[in-house]
């Protein structure tokens, strides 16, 4: 994070304020189909929340959406003032106000953390519950590959390959997974994310050959709290963090 955006931070420049004396019936929005993340438990250091719609949606949605703490509070303001919308129109993601997530500035100072560990926060939009957590200690370790498992895999089959991370990773991360060979030629297949984004199973396009494969990260893999591989969203700005670093994990394919 650089001086100058701790700056715009700390002067709450982007908090939400919502316009007195708005009375206009909000339309409708799509169906919600599901909201990252996706497990039953998020840590208090929350950044980011995915909501993906059954069909594009129009109309602004972050004005229209609340955090309700487990005594029946509202939180006030936990939100960017940004709309992140993927391009099909059905994913939105929006930030909860980076200011009041990371520690050292004036905004958390002032405003205060937005969650808190060892409570219950329910998301609602137009004031019915889409999903609810349970909050847990803040996350500040990041991903780290070294600590993954990979399944077995067998030569002359399209065996899945399973992926157990050590921790959730961001839902719209998925991608920034990869299989190569030791050509460096990614290899063609399917990835896909579950268990609260906590495991990522692989299905190549082809049968798995004898041979050797490795497993890629991208050093811009985020978690829900936008720590990245060697690098840590609560870092001071005086430590600025180095550039993301990609991460291998070999495996091989067993002979049939």
């Amino acid at each position: 994070m650089t001086v100058a955006l701790q700056r715009v931070l700390d002067a709450g420049a982007f908090l939400l304020a919502l316009a007195p004396g708005c009375t206009r019936a909000h339309p409708p929005v799509p169906g919600v189909v599901f909201v990252q993340p996706s497990g039953h438990a998020i840590p208090a250091n929350l950044l980011r929340v995915s909501i993906l719609f059954d069909a594009p949606v129009a109309e602004p949605v972050l004005g229209r959406l609340t955090l309700r703490l487990g005594d029946g509070s509202s939180i006030a303001e936990p939100f960017l003032a940004q709309e992140l919308w993927s391009r099909d129109g059905r994913v939105l993601t929006v930030l909860l106000h980076p200011g009041r997530v990371k520690t050292g500035l004036k905004a958390r100072d002032k405003l205060g953390a937005i969650l808190a560990a060892d409570d219950e926060v329910t998301l609602l939009l137009d004031g019915h519950p889409i999903k609810r957590w349970r909050t847990t200690l803040d996350d500040d370790s990041g991903p780290m590959p070294s600590a993954w498992t990979l399944s077995k895999v067998r030569a002359g089959t399209r065996q899945p390959l399973v992926v157990s991370l050590d921790a959730p990773i961001d839902g719209r991360d998925g991608d920034h997974l990869a299989i190569a060979d030791y050509d460096n030629q990614r290899v063609a297949g399917r990835g896909r994310l579950s268990r609260g984004e906590s495991t990522w199973t692989f299905t190549p396009g082809a049968p798995w050959r004898a041979a050797t494969y490795k497993l890629v990260a991208r050093g811009t893999l985020e978690d829900p709290s936008g720590n990245r591989l060697g690098s840590r969203f609560g870092t001071s700005i005086d430590v600025p963090p180095g550039p993301p670093l990609d991460a291998e994990v070999p495996f091989t394919a067993a002979p049939p």
